[in-house]
């Protein structure tokens, strides 16, 4: 006599619960199951934001980044990552800023200020934890610097 055997097909579980159309599922609960990837241009963007709304930057970046910037503004295609670089982990990141400080501001409160708003901003809306954020202040900027009130007229 023999004996029969079923075999089932292995079934494979789905990653999201389909339901039936027409029922209402269950609301979202915080351990849902997925992963999250953040590219580092976001935290750079968001790192490069946070540090220009601190009080006495002037800008981001080296000489040559911003005389490019100027040429993005005037054709409104902004670089909000300008003079940032930044190293994204699975759960730290690691931001390297170049700032310009308007003068007369302290340029150690600036920079203070600059490495706990984009530490906050970084933790805040990206959820990393901040290892570490480096200022480099590249120049200081004199409010006399964007008037051309010295050249004379060529015909009176």
């Amino acid at each position: 006599m023999a004996t029969e055997q079923k075999t089932t097909p292995a079934v494979t579980p789905a990653r999201v619960d389909r339901g039936t159309i027409g029922t209402t599922g269950a609301a979202p609960t915080a351990a849902a199951a997925g992963r999250t990837v953040i590219a580092d241009g976001v935290v750079a963007k968001v790192a490069g934001i946070a540090a220009r709304e601190v009080p006495g930057v002037y800008a981001l970046g080296g000489g040559g980044a911003r005389a490019l910037g100027m040429i993005r503004d005037a054709i409104n295609a902004t670089d909000l990552t300008q003079g940032v670089k930044v190293e994204v982990g699975e759960t730290q990141a690691a931001a390297d800023l170049t700032i310009v400080v308007e003068y007369p501001a302290p340029i150690q409160e600036v920079a203070a200020g600059v490495r706990a708003a984009v530490a906050g901003a970084i933790s805040r809306l990206v959820g990393l934890e901040v290892v570490e954020v480096n200022v480099e202040v590249n120049d200081v900027h004199l409010p006399g610097d964007d008037t051309d009130d010295d050249t004379e007229a060529r015909v009176a």
